[in-house]
């Protein structure tokens, strides 16, 4: 099997910031598998700050290594990815998810089946995303809450001074479901804080409240809080779930942390072992790792994929949403296909 890739540099419809940062562009890879005469597509972007120690320079670097290890049969998936792991041990999520999905995606195409279908699932069982609002001033989250009316499940970024008189400003506009991500700003007794006063505001949950490695602050506020708390920085990778089990009430689990869509069922299955409510999340990227991951949502309870909603152009298709709910496609694979001179949308803010 051969593997080539190529930079996709994905222009947002906003600034997107959240507590520790803002992206205009999500920096993204696309990566092709060729295998005889099919092509299997797979994608990652890595955090847009470089979070987990990953942005696409190191992809780049990462990805002639993990091709050594592709042999030539993409149906041996869990000898692959175990090569792939042999080869870098450590980190490298994004860039193995991006090999992952390809596989995925060939061995789908191999068959003549779609992806949902090769791993046994139910596509009418898909959940609705959320949709994300990102930090700003609290009359423009707002506004752009009530631009978000056809969603009806709304993700705040939260992590400033400004956390409840944002929530507050977006409740008086919307009856959309709530969930609150603070991406680990607070410290323990300002968690509290906050989410007492957020438990007025109808919130559903409050995601990754403190610092990643505050597994004990993380455990504090998930004794003591009114509202469920998933983890998502603090659970990265199959051996993170049993860490957070007592720490939270669920998890967050993105393809380009965990390594690619092997490793996120394992994770689903653990967590289910250990009790936890399990969400799907997503960088900011195209349709074909947001795809990817839809595949896997009949397994969850949540679904934060809503990435590729937040570019100013997609330059793919495959999943649909119709109200945050989401439609596989029935192609074999993913069942991606690149879009056909979409135009951009048009930002209503400038």
């Amino acid at each position: 099997m051969r593997l080539r890739a190529e930079p996709l540099d994905l222009k947002l419809l906003h600034p997107f910031r959240i507590s520790r940062g803002v992206q205009d562009y999500a920096r993204a890879l696309l990566v092709e598998i060729t295998c005889g005469d099919l092509i299997g597509i797979g994608e990652a972007a890595p955090d847009g700050g470089g979070y987990y120690g990953e942005k696409r320079e190191t992809m780049l670097a990462a990805l002639p290594y993990l091709a050594e290890s592709l042999g030539d049969d993409p149906m041996l998936h869990e000898d692959i990815m175990q090569l792939l792991d042999k080869a870098l041990h450590h980190g490298n999520g994004a860039a193995k998810a991006a090999i992952d999905m390809a596989l995925y995606d060939l061995a789908g195409k191999g068959l003549g089946i779609p992806l949902y279908q090769l791993l046994g699932l139910n596509p009418q069982r898909t959940p609705a995303t959320s949709f994300t609002i990102a930090i700003d001033t609290p009359a423009a989250m707002a506004q752009r809450a009530q631009e978000a009316h056809e969603y009806p499940i709304l993700k705040i970024k939260v992590g400033t001074p400004d956390d409840v008189e944002m929530i507050h400003a977006i409740r008086d506009v919307t009856d959309a479901t709530i969930r609150v991500d603070a991406n680990a700003a607070w410290t323990p007794k300002d968690a509290l804080n906050r989410i007492e006063a957020f438990a007025d505001f109808g919130i559903e949950f409050v995601e990754q409240p403190v610092a990643a490695f505050d597994l004990a602050g993380l455990r504090f506020v998930r004794e003591r809080s009114p509202l469920p708390i998933i983890a998502d920085e603090s659970c990265v990778t199959l051996e993170d779930v049993a860490r957070v089990a007592e720490c939270a009430d669920g998890i967050n689990i993105k393809l380009a942390k965990c390594g690619g869509i092997s490793n996120a069922l394992k994770m689903i299955a653990a967590a289910r072992a250990l009790h936890l409510k399990v969400m799907l999340g997503c960088m900011i990227s195209s349709s074909i790792s947001i795809t990817a991951a839809a595949h896997l949502s009949p397994l969850v309870d949540y679904a934060d994929l809503d990435g590729a909603l937040l570019l100013a152009h997609d330059p793919y298709e495959g999943v649909r949403f119709d109200g945050g709910k989401m439609s596989l496609p029935d192609a074999p694979g993913l069942g991606v296909r690149p879009r056909q001179n979409a135009p951009e949308k048009s930002n209503p803010a400038s």
